[in-house]
């Protein structure tokens, strides 16, 4: 059964970090490219990173190229995603899954910028 559960988000002032964590389970991580998405209220999805496989090359949407960083660790099957210089924008639910056919979603990880 396949699982991604994602944590670390919260409540963070504008100009600060965060860290999320997906830990995925029940399919071959580490042969599949990884990846991160958000979606604000009221919003469709949108991706804000991905990590490819085995070669680990990335890819950003301008809107967070510079501040986020994706990564894996394919021994834990955990991909994460440093946030820096976040903006209220950035407001939304995280999720991490597979490219389109996605698995079924996790409950994501509500991330909160605000002062």
């Amino acid at each position: 059964q396949v699982q991604l559960m994602e944590s670390g988000g919260g409540l963070v002032q504008p100009g600060g970090s965060l860290r999320l964590s997906c830990a995925a389970s029940g399919f071959s991580f580490s042969s599949l490219t990884m990846h991160w998405y958000r979606q604000a209220p009221g919003k469709g999805r949108e991706l804000v990173a991905l990590i490819t496989s085995p070669d680990d090359s990335t890819y950003y949407p301008d809107s967070v190229k510079g501040r986020f960083t994706i990564s894996r660790d394919n021994a834990k099957n955990t991909v994460y995603l440093q946030m820096n210089s976040l903006k209220p924008e950035d407001t939304a639910v995280y999720y991490c899954n597979r490219p389109p056919p996605h698995y079924s979603w996790g409950q994501g990880t509500q991330v909160t910028v605000s002062s």
